[in-house]
């Protein structure tokens, strides 16, 4: 458009998320372009982010919320890159109207998301005017039609579908480009499911196997509050130990749940002594994770000292924690983690109860938040089997060792 239009005094208005590095990064490679293939033409670039040949120009703004953009006027093209991270209000407020005076062509491009996005918005909205004139609008290139014409591109692919699994939510909006529902419940009947296992509860470790854990630590009630309540319904330090394998070589361990051990109302303090025991001397566990988020930064400090670097202690963040459910959703989606078969525990009731009532919900950014609304009950064994998923990705295979001898 640039090079064709060069002699209007014109603008090309794009934007994306951030200014740095998104659209620079865009900035940067049409640059390049330009100086590769059009050598004859006048080409100079302005104020850091706008390119001018001759006298058109492409101006590269940020659709960051906070980003000062009014008084820009898109002439030629209107832009928006990774729309599925752009406000809405933003666009609505301060890019659409750029256009106004020209009527001009605005094209939408990104990977799909959730429901609720101005991507989403816009391609049904575009895909409706298809349903009334017959004029296209919406254009959709999924894995498979790139794949086509990458062998490369398809193994790898293939590789993220079974490390992943087809309903996971990355697998479908990244390569499937199938938006998904704004939230619901963490687990299909179909992915619980897959995780009951068939293998027998364990009350001691078995010889030659390897163990990792998963703890997650209860907020401390105070004495005063246990008592002001009839049936206090505290949170529980839930730790969930499993056995890992790697069947056939494979990168990804095999994880089965084969115990499950809760305390509630106990003080972190009292517990210190026995979860060094347990972790430690009993279970022998190769990689251990903890919450270390609050006043669990005191206890994962006490058993990374007591234990050494095989505890690694995590703290929850909105963004760790996302990572933790996509990570968690992976391992069930693949058939990777397996729970163990029905006992009649109490442990096992509560484990289920949580797994079906788990949810989700997908934020903007390719992010997700998942719990048990406390009005249904408790997450501690949830977080807790998220936990021994994120153990398992520091637990790499033992190799046997040896040497020649020599005759």
């Amino acid at each position: 458009i640039l090079v064709s239009l060069g002699w209007k005094s014109q603008n090309l208005i794009k934007c994306a998320p951030t200014l740095k590095p998104q659209s620079m990064l865009s900035f940067s490679r049409l640059r390049d372009t330009l100086y590769q293939c059009n050598s004859e033409r006048s080409i100079s670039l302005e104020m850091g982010n706008i390119i001018r040949v001759d006298n058109a120009r492409a101006v590269f703004l940020s659709a960051d919320s906070s980003a000062s953009v009014v008084g820009n006027t898109a002439h030629l093209l209107l832009e928006i890159d990774e729309s599925q991270d752009v406000d809405k209000d933003k666009y609505s407020r301060d890019f659409k109207p750029m256009g106004a005076t020209t009527n001009v062509t605005t094209v939408h491009y990104g990977t799909t998301w959730d429901d609720s996005t101005l991507l989403e918005e816009v391609k049904q909205a575009n895909l409706e005017l298809e349903r009334k004139d017959g004029i296209k609008r919406h254009f959709r290139y999924d894995w498979q039609a790139v794949a086509a014409h990458n062998p490369d591109y398809l193994a790898y692919v293939e590789g993220e579908r079974a490390r992943l699994g087809e309903e996971h939510p990355l697998f479908m909006t990244q390569y499937r480009l199938l938006p998904i529902k704004g939230g619901g419940r963490l687990f299909s009947p179909q992915q619980r499911a897959q995780l009951q296992g068939s293998h027998a509860r364990l009350r001691l470790p078995q010889g030659g196997r390897h163990y990792i854990a998963g703890l997650d630590l209860a907020g401390e009630a105070s004495e005063e509050m246990m008592l002001q309540s009839a049936r206090p319904q505290q949170d529980s330090t839930a730790l969930t130990i499993g056995e890992v394998s790697y069947p056939g070589g494979g990168k990804e361990p095999a994880i089965r749940v084969v115990e499950h051990l809760y305390w509630t109302g106990r003080p972190h303090t009292e517990l210190y002594s026995q979860l060094v025991d347990i972790l430690g001397r009993v279970w022998r566990c190769q990689r251990v994770a903890v919450d270390a988020t609050g006043m669990g930064q005191p206890v994962s400090s006490f058993l990374r000292g007591a234990l050494g670097s095989k505890v690694t202690p995590f703290v929850f963040t909105a963004q760790s924690k996302s990572e933790l459910g996509f990570n968690l959703l992976a391992a069930v989606n693949s058939g990777r983690l397996a729970m163990y078969a029905a006992d009649g525990s109490e442990e096992y009731r509560e484990f289920w109860h949580e797994m079906e009532m788990a949810k989700c919900f997908y934020r903007a950014n390719q992010s997700m938040n998942f719990y048990v609304d406390p009005a249904r009950g408790h997450d501690d064994m949830l977080m807790s089997l998220a936990l021994l998923v994120e153990a398992s990705r520091d637990c790499a295979p033992r190799r046997a060792r040896g040497m020649v001898r020599e005759s």
